[in-house]
């Protein structure tokens, strides 16, 4: 097993949370860092039919037989059980009793905050880190970036050494067709197949919900609801712009991407490194695998994403901005090789406005990692560098 950098999270909330929650993608690693973490714990799932069915029929039947607690495996479908899992953790007063994991985050956490707040700490856990990797020695062989993008950073494609393209072909018709009808009353799942198309091709771009329905063929509160399950699923999410105004009219949309570039490219046909390199999403998908990154990093610290974009009226864009406080530290991500004078206009430009005497980064496609005119300059290899 690749060792996650959740885990020491998971650690420090085991001693202060009766209840431990874990959401995140579906096969992100929740069930195999969960299990390991707790070999001693009995393990249930509510994806087998029959535990969900007693745990929905008799509750307090299904949970006394786990008088120390356990693992509830996507605990999100029945969320009878949450208010007779509160009364056991506050008769027992255990720490770390119950963990439970879910892959759909918005429908598990109202469940949770109406019946166990206060008694429950998160972990958000995505897909593998680059860090997390190169511990691990699963390196990409050539060192280049393009064929990251392509593979992703899903555990099964790195546990099982699975061909990526038909390891996401397999997850989109198992997980994300199968979640989506769950929740949505998607009669024509081709449509939302072209949905979804659709937004991988609008990787880093801010988010029309109007444009985007008129594509598909489907009303703006359609894309709305749509975008919405992706969000809760995992499969994406929503950029906000940064407030601060600096006297300039700002844009006032998300920005969209993807919580990994392997799906996002599958979604849009692919397949090599050749062909990402002349792709014209390329430079979309190299600054979503860096900003998803970032939010991993934060995720995995137990902590909510503090990640912005700043874009003027006239067009001038930060790609990130990290809010720490009153301290705002801006990132530029090209996926250039090289370095170019050009490339520091918009940090320029933002400087001056903001007054911000915060570090400055570039995060680039190329190798060495340096500092340039008081920017630091860093290797997509680096990026966990940046303190967010």
């Amino acid at each position: 097993m690749i060792k996650r950098e959740a885990e020491f999270t998971l650690r420090e909330l085991v001693k202060g949370y009766p209840v431990v929650a874990i959401t995140g993608p579906r096969q992100s690693g929740k069930t195999t860092l969960t299990r390991h973490f707790f070999k001693n714990k009995p393990y249930v799932s509510l994806e087998d039919p029959d535990e969900l069915e007693f745990s929905l029929d008799d509750p307090k039947g299904f949970l006394s037989r786990f008088p120390k607690g356990a693992i509830i495996d996507e605990v999100q479908r029945n969320p009878k059980i949450f208010s007779y899992i509160q009364t056991i953790v506050d008769t027992n007063k255990i720490m770390g009793m119950f963990i439970l994991t879910g892959s759909q985050h918005f429908g598990l956490l109202s469940h949770i905050t109406q019946s166990l707040a206060g008694r429950v700490g998160f972990i958000q856990l995505l897909p593998f880190t680059i860090t997390e990797l190169a511990r691990s020695g699963k390196v990409i062989a050539d060192g280049k970036y393009e064929s990251l993008l392509i593979k992703g950073l899903y555990p099964p494609v790195y546990d099982r050494n699975l061909d990526a393209k038909y390891w996401y072909s397999n997850y989109v018709m198992t997980y994300i067709e199968r979640d989506v009808r769950q929740v949505l009353n998607v009669k024509e799942l081709n449509q939302f197949q072209k949905f979804i198309r659709m937004c991988a091709a609008r990787v880093g771009q801010v988010l029309n919900l109007s444009a985007l329905g008129n594509d598909c063929g489907i009303s703006h509160n359609t894309a709305r609801s749509w975008i919405s399950v992706l969000e809760t699923s995992y499969i994406v999410f929503l950029l906000p712009p940064h407030h601060s105004n600096y006297g300039k009219r700002l844009v006032k949309s998300p920005k969209l991407y993807f919580h990994d570039t392997g799906l996002a490219a599958w979604l849009l046909n692919i397949q090599d490194e050749d062909h990402m390199a002349i792709h014209p999403a390329k430079g979309a998908l190299f600054e979503n695998f860096i900003i998803s990154e970032l939010i991993k990093d934060r995720y995995n610290k137990g902590l909510l994403s503090n990640l912005y974009f700043w874009r003027d009226s006239s067009g001038i864009e930060i790609d990130v901005i990290i809010e720490k406080g009153s301290i705002l530290v801006p990132v530029e991500i090209k996926s250039s090789q090289t370095i170019v004078q050009d490339f520091f206009k918009n940090l320029t430009i933002w400087n001056k406005l903001s007054g911000s005497k915060a570090k400055s980064y570039m995060v680039y496609g190329g190798e060495e990692s340096y500092t340039r005119s008081g920017i630091h300059i860093l290797s997509w290899k680096d990026c966990h560098k940046i303190e967010n």
